[in-house]
């Protein structure tokens, strides 16, 4: 896809005073981020990175990737409730991956005293990357979906107006108008509004469950205040208050601070580094009460790496969604290649081949957060240490994905502006609820693109690598 901006990004003097634009148009559309120096104080804040000009995206792969949404909602939710699978799936892995294992330890214990909760919401964001493939043509493989804490849904509704200020200071008045509208936290709160409904108790509140240092604060406001629109209010806690204010009534309804909670929405959790004994403690709690979990311990188990190798074993998508063959082609289109490191000779050949060509694959830990997986030498060192230990099956490979590169301009607080050769990958948002076996809510709410200079192989914009972006169809 060559870049319609071409011309724009030879001029030097241009750029720097359409960065400036940029920026301030930014600020004042909230596109915020905390600092890193003060990170739990809204007192300084700066703008959240992003492009100079929206990206290309060929139309045709962004239609494709909200038109599979609904069947990854619905898959993610078969596996939530699919105990048997997960059980087979994780085996190997909970023996040697402490995290893992400690999430499905609490899992088996809910399910052994009995799942008090019965309105089950999912928030998930499922990413892809454009596969340049043999004949030149990008085609969508995903990279991975992520059922917990799926961030930006905030910061990516207020880019739009910026990229469309940028084309419009450019005269570009055709061009601003094909960027797409794009509101996630919208739809991401109605299915919080939807859950808190069913939930049946007006008095209840939703409990956001927050970081101490969160830099991405106004991403979540944002959701926060489209709740606080229809009346439903929010408290922010950390998990250390939960186990300190954080209690269950003989009918198993959660209270803290003396107040019911009908919602559990996790912002926080998703990393080993966030876990305490306390911790732990108080996610068990929040998983034997009768609110709703988003995710619930099942569903963020259904968001592994693991689980994502496994459903791309041959006849795994029938067996979860039987009966919905048009489903599960449009799901098996966008996989790429996953290959298990079990002990065994199916793990043996998958690193035989990944040692043999090693700019093909990418090694994966059962990790979210962005910044944890290995390519290259690394990867290969990796695999040399873990080839015959049984640690390697903490670990999946995946073939690596190589978009074609274009040119844009990262804007960072404090860096020059510069031309930088760029991929971008691409996630829709997706929101489901279910109520006992009945789901009353499947859609998708909205996309998120992001940017990064083909140097930084890994990592998002809360890692720091990548910029908030917008598809300009093609």
């Amino acid at each position: 896809m060559a870049t319609n901006w071409g011309n724009l990004l030879q001029d030097e003097q241009q750029l720097e005073e359409l960065a400036r634009q940029a920026v301030d148009r930014a600020l004042a559309e909230g596109v915020l981020l905390r600092t890193s120096q003060e990170p739990t104080s809204s007192d300084v804040v700066s703008y959240a990175p992003f492009t100079l000009f929206p990206s290309l995206v060929p139309s045709a792969l962004l239609e494709q990737a909200y038109a599979v949404q609904m069947d990854f909602n619905l898959l993610v939710d078969a596996v939530s409730q699919n105990a048997a699978f997960l059980e087979q799936t994780l085996a190997s892995t909970i023996k040697r991956d402490d995290f893992t294992a400690r999430l499905f330890d609490i899992h088996k214990q809910v399910l052994k005293e009995g799942i008090a909760q019965t309105v089950f919401l999912g928030l998930n964001r499922s990413d892809y990357m454009f596969q340049c493939s043999a004949d030149g043509s990008p085609v969508l493989k995903q990279i991975e979906i992520n059922t917990i804490s799926a961030s930006f849904g905030g910061l990516a509704s207020r880019t739009p107006a910026v990229h469309r200020h940028v084309l419009s200071v450019l005269s570009k008045t055709k061009e601003a108008a094909k960027i797409l509208s794009n509101n996630p936290s919208k739809g991401l709160a109605l299915g919080i509004a939807k859950a808190w409904e069913l939930y049946g108790s007006a008095n209840a509140l939703v409990l956001l469950i927050a970081q101490e240092k969160e830099r991405n604060i106004f991403d979540q406001r944002a959701i926060e205040n489209e709740l606080l629109a229809r009346n439903i209010h929010v408290i922010r806690r950390r998990f250390e208050a939960i186990s300190e204010k954080g209690s269950l009534d003989q009918d198993r309804r959660l209270f803290v601070d003396g107040q019911e909670i009908a919602v559990v929405y996790f912002r926080d959790g998703y990393m080993p580094c966030q876990y305490s004994l306390q911790n732990w403690e108080a996610r068990l709690l929040l998983e034997r009460s009768c609110a709703v979990k988003c995710p619930d311990i099942a569903t963020q188990l259904a968001g592994t790496k693991k689980v994502q190798q496994e459903l791309s074993r041959a006849g795994m998508l029938e067996m979860l969604l039987p009966g919905q063959p048009e489903a599960v082609a449009r799901l098996r289109a966008t996989f790429a290649g996953l290959y298990s490191l079990d002990m065994g000779e199916e793990g043996d050949q998958a690193i035989a081949e990944a040692l043999a060509a090693p700019s093909r694959f990418v090694l994966k830990p059962q990790r979210e957060g962005g910044g944890n997986n290995l390519y290259g030498e690394e990867m290969v060192q990796a695999l040399k240490r873990l080839k015959d230990t049984e640690e390697r099956a903490s670990y999946i490979l995946m073939e690596k994905i190589e978009p074609e590169p274009f040119d844009n301009c990262l804007l960072r607080p404090g860096s020059p502006v510069q031309v930088v050769q760029c991929v971008s990958e691409l996630g829709i948002f997706g929101v489901y609820v279910r109520q006992g076996k009945t789901l009353v809510m499947n859609k998708h709410v909205g996309h998120l693109l992001r940017t990064k200079a083909i140097e930084h192989a890994d990592g998002g914009v809360a890692a720091g690598v990548a910029v908030l972006d917008n598809p300009y169809p093609v």
